[in-house]
């Protein structure tokens, strides 16, 4: 029997045990929920194993369903189905298989036999799935005509995506099937770059430097593993994430600046904005109360503080003290469609019909807050989307409804692996990043 050990865990678990739960999990995401909050739900045990495996599912959907459609084009029911395609996804690639053809075979089939609702399916995903093995090369010739089947990504986003970044449309919807690297961010109030390097390869933590205060690592690792991190000398953050501070406050670092982080959960970039001034005063919003609780647990590791209040930043009446800031961030929601390979459920969670609901809420977050700028401050507008409509497009809409405001040298829409434009970084360009849009707007003086 194929088993899946899990780092630090005494008893091995069968794969057929996780391929229930993987089955559970992308269910639940094509039904739409959330992946991150669903593995919340599954025992601590399994959970590192299912999410590999259910990330690997999410990342090959397109291809595995569109070879289901082909070996049952009458759909089993929705919880067999996942299982089916779930398997299926891990029988696609014969280069850098994750298990053995005829392992994926016989724990998928244990995995219906041991659920009630599945077992009178058993018989046929046995047969679908043997089908697959001896048909594999004219089934993989035939869908590879269906361009959602080829990028593993809804026909929508491949047209938006190819409308937006027609040169960058490989790329993109490429690095999206691969798991992306662990950046860290070091505190430099507490540490610099090349110490917390040799303190991470004297432990086997080997990695490279980039942007101004990021360390790329060659592998992820558990944060306990992290020397400095329970301490705060340390973070988590994508290096893409890593200029929203810096672009924001500029050389004004050492002044009690009034800032408000209007969408602040989990407080990646609030931390980073105290680490860079540590004089600044910080209004921290999020509209959601336990996302904000989250804030407050990560300014606590940093060591450093700000007010934290659960409120919606587009309703300053319910938060607003009358004073104005020097200095606004705001990380909008958005699609996340530049963090997709972080979040592989994101792709079919998202619908066509959400971009331009969630540009407009952006566009409202912008006209609200623009008015409690200083004259002179600035406001960083940034979202984790590489579409134009939630970037771009919607800048150029603001400064053309607000002709005083300046649109300040700024990296526009960063495309993962590629280096930013409009914004110096020095030698250390920002490697793997998240794809990401920055504008830095400016309220002229008066």
């Amino acid at each position: 029997m194929s088993v899946l050990v899990n780092a630090g865990q005494a008893q091995p678990i069968p794969l057929w045990r996780q391929l229930q739960q993987v089955a559970r999990m992308t269910h639940a995401v094509m039904g739409g929920q959330s992946l991150t909050a669903l593995l919340e739900t599954v025992p601590a045990n399994l959970r590192p194993g299912v999410q590999a495996l259910s990330f690997h599912a999410l990342r090959h959907w397109g291809a595995a369903r569109a070879v289901r459609v082909l070996l049952a084009a009458k759909a089993p029911s929705a919880a067999v189905d996942a299982l089916l395609c779930s398997a299926l996804s891990l029988l696609l690639d014969t280069e850098r298989p994750l298990y053995p053809e005829h392992t994926v075979v016989s724990q998928t089939v244990e995995a219906a036999r041991r659920e009630h609702k599945w077992q009178r399916q058993a018989g046929f995903i046995n047969a679908c799935l043997r089908r697959f093995v001896r048909e594999r090369g004219d089934l993989m010739a035939e869908i590879a005509v269906n361009p959602v089947a080829s990028w593993n990504h809804p026909q929508w986003w491949i047209d938006q995506i190819q409308a937006d970044h027609p040169e960058h449309m490989a790329t993109l919807l490429n690095m999206a099937q691969h798991a992306p690297p662990m950046t860290l961010r070091v505190n430099l109030n507490t540490s610099d770059v090349s110490t917390t390097l040799a303190r991470l390869q004297a432990q086997g933590l080997n990695g490279r430097t980039v942007g101004v205060c990021g360390i790329e690592l060659d592998r992820p690792v558990p944060v306990s593993q992290l020397p400095g991190f329970a301490q705060g000398e340390v973070s988590v953050q994508d290096a893409a994430a890593q200029i929203a501070a810096p672009l924001l406050l500029g050389e004004r670092t050492h002044e009690p600046l009034r800032v408000l982080d209007a969408c602040a959960a989990p407080g990646g970039k609030t931390g980073h904005l105290l680490e860079w001034a540590p004089q600044a005063q910080v209004l921290a919003l999020d509209v959601d109360a336990q996302r904000a609780q989250k804030i407050e647990q990560n300014l606590q590791r940093l060591k450093v503080h700000a007010q934290v209040r659960a409120a919606d930043a587009a309703e300053p009446d319910s938060w607003w003290d009358g004073q104005l800031f020097d200095a606004i961030m705001l990380d909008a929601p958005c699609s996340a469609s530049g963090i997709v390979r972080r979040h592989p459920d994101v792709r079919w969670l998202r619908r066509a019909s959400d971009i331009p609901k969630l540009a407009a809420l952006q566009a409202k977050l912008l006209d609200v807050l623009w008015p409690l700028l200083k004259p002179g401050g600035r406001m960083v507008y940034c979202t984790c989307s590489v579409f134009k409509a939630e970037g771009q497009d919607n800048v150029q809409a603001f400064l053309k409804r607000n002709t005083q405001a300046v649109l300040l040298p700024s990296p526009g829409h960063l495309i993962p692996g590629q280096a930013p434009q409009g914004l110096p970084v020095g030698d250390n360009q920002l490697g793997e990043h998240d794809g990401f849009y920055y504008a830095l707007l400016q309220k002229p003086a008066p």
